[in-house]
This record gives C-alpha cells, sequence and structure tokens, in this order.
C-alpha cells in the first residue's frame, strides 16, 4: 500500500508531493491515516505496521508540519504524539478541531503521560482516544477500527444528506439548517444554493445569519414539530411571489455536552418560492411540455379561452390551439377539461397553496 512521507519541501517538492497525494490518497480503496511524530523511530514502526495492514499513511514530525498536511490531505484519522518540541500535540488538536476543513477528523493521541491530568487534556483538545507509549501497533489499529467506523458512517450520512437536500434544489425545494440553543444559537448553518439566493432576494441576507422573522417563527414553533402535525407554515411575500417555510425536522446533529445532554438542536426547513414562472416551469418538467405549451395550459388552468391566451402571449388563436392540441397528446387526453383537470392535480401536488 502507498505511503507519502514528510521529506524537506522545495516549492518544486511541493507541487510534486500534491501530485503524488493526488495519485495515492485512494479512500474507495484504503483510510488515509496521518501519523504525527518527532521520533523517527516511532514513525518507522507505526509507518510499516499501517501500510502493511492497507492504509495509505502519511507522516509529519513537527506541529506546523502536521497542520499543513492534514489541511492538504484530510485524512480519515490522525495519529497525534501529545508531547513535541514547539508546538505540542495539544495546541495542533485544538487548531485542527477549530477549522472547519478538519474539525470532523477523529484524532487519537499517543502519549507517555498517564496521568489523569494530561488523558483529560488530550480529550479537552479534541482527541476522541489515546494510546500510550510505547506503541503498540495491533492495539492502535483496533482503536483506529471503532472510530473510522463511526467516521465512516459520518461521512456518508452527511453526504447522502447533502445529496438528496441538494437534489430538492432540482425541484425548486430549497433548504437551510438553523441551530437552536448552544454556541451557535439562532446561526443559519447549511444552506443548498437555492436557499442562499432566495434569503438574500427576500430578505437581504447570508449566512450565517438567519433572517429574524424566520428565527422567531423557528422558536415559536420547534416543539410542535410531530410525526403527525406539521406546524403553521411561514410566508413572505415579494410582489407576485410568495416565498414559503414548512419546518421539516430536526436534523439529529447539535452540540453534545459531557454528560451527554443536547446542547443545542439543529432544524431542516424546506423552502419553496410560489410564483406563475415556477408553476409554469414545474409543469413544463412534469409532463415534458416546451416552455411554451406550458403556458398555455397554465392559462387553460386559469380558466382562459384561446382567445384570451393568445392576448396574453401575443399569439394567433390558431397558434394556441396548435399549442393545446400537442398538449392533449402529450397528457393522452382529449379535451380542454381533462387537461387542465390533470394540470391542476399536479400544480396542487407542488404547489399545495395554489389556487386554480
Amino acid at each position: 500500500m502507498s505511503s507519502v512521507l514528510e521529506p524537506d519541501m522545495n516549492a518544486a517538492a511541493a507541487q510534486g508531493l500534491e501530485r503524488t497525494l493526488d495519485r495515492t490518497l485512494d479512500r474507495a480503496n484504503s483510510d488515509v491515516v496521518l501519523v504525527v511524530d518527532d521520533v523517527p523511530d516511532n514513525l518507522s514502526v507505526l509507518h510499516d505496521a499501517l501500510d502493511e495492514s492497507g492504509y495509505t499513511v502519511l507522516v509529519a514530525t513537527s506541529g506546523e508540519a502536521a497542520l499543513q498536511r492534514a489541511k492538504q490531505a484530510l485524512p480519515d484519522i490522525i495519529l497525534l504524539d501529545a508531547m513535541m518540541p514547539g508546538m505540542d500535540g495539544f495546541e495542533v488538536a485544538k487548531r485542527l478541531k477549530a477549522m472547519p476543513e478538519t474539525a470532523h477528523i477523529p484524532i487519537i493521541f499517543m502519549t507517555g503521560l498517564t496521568e489523569t491530568e494530561y488523558l483529560v487534556a488530550a480529550l479537552e483538545a479534541g482527541g476522541v482516544d489515546y494510546v500510550t507509549k510505547p506503541i503498540k501497533p495491533k492495539e492502535v489499529m483496533a482503536r483506529m477500527g471503532v472510530h473510522l467506523q463511526g467516521a465512516r458512517r459520518a461521512r456518508q450520512e452527511a453526504r447522502q444528506a447533502g445529496q438528496a437536500r441538494n437534489a430538492l434544489d432540482a425541484f425548486g425545494y430549497a433548504s437551510i439548517t438553523v441551530r437552536l440553543g448552544g454556541e451557535g444559537e439562532g446561526k443559519l448553518i447549511w444552506q443548498t444554493p437555492l436557499a442562499r439566493d432566495l434569503l438574500l432576494r427576500y430578505y437581504g441576507t447570508s449566512a450565517p445569519q438567519t433572517p429574524e422573522p424566520v428565527l422567531n417563527w423557528l422558536r415559536r414553533h420547534a416543539l410542535d414539530v410531530t410525526p403527525h402535525t406539521e406546524p403553521p407554515r411561514l410566508t413572505a411575500e415579494l410582489g407576485q411571489r410568495r416565498l414559503t417555510f414548512r419546518l421539516h425536522q430536526q436534523t439529529g446533529d447539535g452540540e453534545i455536552g459531557n454528560a451527554g445532554e443536547a446542547l443545542s438542536s439543529d432544524w431542516l426547513i424546506v423552502m419553496r418560492e410560489i410564483s406563475e414562472d415556477a408553476i409554469v416551469e414545474a409543469m413544463s418538467l412534469s409532463f415534458k411540455l416546451t416552455a411554451r405549451e406550458a403556458e398555455v395550459l397554465y392559462w387553460v388552468v386559469k380558466g382562459k379561452t384561446n382567445r384570451d391566451i393568445a392576448e396574453i402571449l401575443g399569439a394567433s388563436p390558431a397558434t394556441v390551439k396548435k399549442h393545446l392540441e400537442r398538449v392533449y397528446v402529450k397528457l393522452g387526453v382529449e379535451t380542454r377539461t381533462a387537461a387542465a383537470g390533470m394540470a391542476m392535480n399536479r400544480i396542487r401536488q407542488l404547489h399545495p397553496q395554489f389556487e386554480g
């Protein structure tokens, strides 16, 4: 299995290392471990044992190098020596946990200090576990296995949640996550691209700021969410457009205290903009209609005659009639009433607030 050691690097060597990392850090085939220790013998023992067991191994011999390597490679787990000259392991861990891109990486401390105060300091600095020196590679890998399994599961869940939430954007359902309680009280901590655009347009705000009306609504109704009950929705208006907010669920994220109590909770809010344009676009996607065919069908749903529709769209009644005939074929219906009824049912599925 591949490994990446830490030479004294100039700029050219650093670029070469980046190319090496691109080739070697294949998480589909192996977990990536960063080992940080200023003692070459310790590095050698762990490097060889981990490499033989199928891990991709990176090493760093100082705190500064560890931070650089962690940001560059985003390893799956870090084995970190507690006592190093210069920046010690405790400080390295604190800095890693303070950076959003590395905060999720589990850290196992390696220490020859067994006094309780040092072990507590390791955990308080952000470590998930520790092993004592002299290092026993089998023990280290057993501990790693436990934490890697949890990290893999968390990454997979986050990836699936992100994919699902971003997929909602394609159907016009934007989503945000807002934190209640704890250090991040009231902050917007996650949003899809569509949600960012909508909040900026309707409220002129951007993350991490949650619009005040949204935050107040969430605080009032967060406790009302049950599997069978949906709290009242929030609506914001902008001209002919309306933005509705639906309190979807508590995500299961948030901050947990040392005693296991929840210090904060994160709430997923789904947003949907209602407008003529959005409804026409939804019908176009749903029934595989052209933009003009969808417009004609929309005005049929609104009860307009072909002549009315022609005036609205700036076309002739004959052209409207041809578009409508193609709509009948695509919907598999034969009458204006049947087409309108089918379209109305689909619109109400996508836009429950729509009134024909």
